[in-house]
């Protein structure tokens, strides 16, 4: 039972009961209108304890109780078949795609851009402040341009919605990586200099390895991001399948329930990414000798 004590368990669960709680008490107050607006009009006689007990029962609630979001994910996970679009597993995988191929994107251009402004002194005036300053632009402006665009010329489908997450999340990667191919101590880098190394034996034998804490750190904020931006790239395009689909649906219909189902699951699909990096960032780290 050691583990209970040193873990974050019961921390967790504290927060987790405390929530659920709230949540419970805000679908009440939060349904409480329309109910006793519904009483008021049919001549229903009713107290506290009928108006919490249909308050966590409507059909079509303000704030849809934690116990009917569950039973929807559960009816939308494992009541349809895999390849149904009333099947949350396929709409997830819709979005985890354009999510990937954004990450893999963005990663691909952070790096780059971060190796250009770290080894050219004019990229780094330049380029950096115009980084910066792309990401000041709401990316609910920048969606609908990006789709229209792309489909004026015929490209339609994952690679919108990917430029779209590479768009957001190349900027943490860049940074994080211009700060960790800066962090090399300036002994080391005189001591590579006295051993007549290379840029580029430097590059690969001291400012890379020195980079991997902060690549895996941007990565880690990325790969959420990506999702996020994947999900926005729906929106605009007026998708058929994803989780930005789903949204619309739920929007469209009145349905709260559905629209927080989606919700949930873009959170455990983050979170599992999330946690995927840290599980690479361990094993590279241990590759390369760092001590747990």
């Amino acid at each position: 039972m050691n583990w209970l004590r040193t873990s974050s368990f019961f921390s967790i669960a504290a927060v987790l009961a405390f929530t659920t709680v709230i949540w419970y008490g805000a679908a009440v107050y939060l349904n409480s209108d329309v109910l006793i607006d519904k009483y008021d009009r049919k001549k229903i006689e009713w107290n506290f304890s009928k108006l919490v007990e249909d308050s966590w029962a409507m059909k079509r609630p303000v704030m849809p109780a934690p116990h009917q979001i569950m039973l929807d994910m559960k009816k939308s996970i494992f009541g349809y078949k895999i390849s149904s679009k009333r099947s949350l597993v396929y709409h997830g995988w819709v979005t985890i795609s354009s999510t990937l191929v954004g990450f893999a994107m963005g990663s691909v251009l952070g790096i780059l851009l971060a190796v250009g402004i770290v080894h050219v002194s004019t990229l780094n005036k330049s380029v950096l402040p115009w980084i910066i300053a792309s990401q000041t632009i709401p990316i609910l402006a920048i969606a609908p341009m990006v789709i229209v665009v792309l489909g004026a010329i015929g490209v339609t489908g994952l690679l919108p919605k990917a430029i779209i997450s590479a768009y957001l999340c190349f900027f943490p990667i860049a940074i994080g990586m211009v700060k960790g191919l800066r962090s090399p101590d300036p002994m080391h880098l005189d001591l590579m200099k006295t051993y007549n190394a290379s840029k580029s034996q430097t590059f690969y034998k001291l400012r890379w390895p020195t980079s991997t804490p902060f690549l895996f750190a941007s990565f880690k904020v990325s790969i959420a991001i990506s999702l996020v931006g994947a999900i926005v790239g729906e929106l605009p395009a007026g998708a058929r399948a994803g989780l930005g689909a789903r949204l619309l649906t739920g929007s469209y219909y009145g349905q709260t329930v559905q629209i927080w189902s989606a919700l949930f699951v873009a959170s455990i699909i983050a979170g599992s990414f999330v946690y995927l990096m840290t599980v690479m960032e361990n094993r590279v780290q241990k590759r390369m000798g760092v001590q747990a």
